[in-house]
């Protein structure tokens, strides 16, 4: 049975004020125990977000370098110096990256494999554009994202490892896929991964992420594949993020 994860990536978002009493509230959230909860804050604020939320909800970084340990990579930040802030998971292949920073799938693979070595989960973000959707190549698109990062960490990563996937036109944009539509790719991504290995398939959590809310997670989260949300924009309100959590543990 896999746990449902609830994951609030904050983007660029929030003042030193605004994080301290976001992670106030976030900490007097009644969190389920059947729901396993993260956050992934910019990174300025990752030590307050440890420090605030007492390992009741996990945190996790928004990004990392592509190698870890320590060097000369001038503004990146590496997966051990993560760790060592006290982050448990990283996002990698998040849509934005892959758009505004220009990462390839071979980038991200290596970030996927620098993070399992410093000991991070990554979250491995896939999705397609919706030019790609309405060519009918949304599956396809997704599949090549995946089978970039299993031909270089191999499969049996994926059992540390978590998958989201984002539809890039559903992000930030108030659209969201139907369920139908968000269930079908989640069943082509478990596919994929049981064609390499069965085991790893049936344990992998795989979130949807595109503009989750409160009114939509139910019915979302009530999906076979779909075992949780990479919540956006609705995670930085802790009654809608809290909201969101309950939908999962129903």
């Amino acid at each position: 049975m896999r746990r449902p994860l609830v994951a609030g990536n904050w983007k660029m978002n929030g003042s030193r004020q605004e994080v301290s009493d976001l992670l106030g509230r976030l900490a007097g959230l009644e969190l389920q125990q059947s729901v396993d909860v993260a956050v992934f804050p910019g990174t300025l604020y990752l030590e307050r977000a440890v420090a605030g939320l007492k390992n009741n909800i996990a945190v996790g970084a928004q990004d990392c370098a592509i190698r870890d340990g320590h060097g000369a990579m001038t503004g990146e930040t590496s997966a051990t110096q993560l760790r060592d802030a006290g982050c448990v998971m990283v996002l990698v292949g998040h849509s934005e990256r892959r758009e505004l920073q220009a990462e390839s799938d071979e980038v991200v693979a290596e970030k996927f494999v620098a993070a399992q070595a410093a000991g991070l989960i990554p979250v491995l973000c896939v999705g397609e554009t919706l030019q790609q959707r309405e060519q009918g190549r949304a599956i396809e698109t997704v599949t090549e994202q995946v089978e970039a990062v299993i031909r270089v960490a191999g499969i049996d990563a994926f059992a540390n490892a978590v998958l989201a996937y984002e539809p890039v036109w559903a992000i930030g944009t108030g659209l969201t896929a139907t369920s139908e539509q968000a269930q079908q790719v989640h069943e082509a991504l478990r596919g994929v991964i049981a064609c390499h290995s069965a085991s790893v398939a049936r344990e992998l959590r795989i979130l949807y992420g595109g503009s989750v809310k409160a009114d939509n997670a139910s019915e979302l989260f009530a999906q076979k594949d779909i075992d949780g949300g990479l919540v956006g924009g609705a995670s930085l309100d802790a009654d809608e993020f809290g909201a969101i959590i309950r939908a999962a543990g129903i």
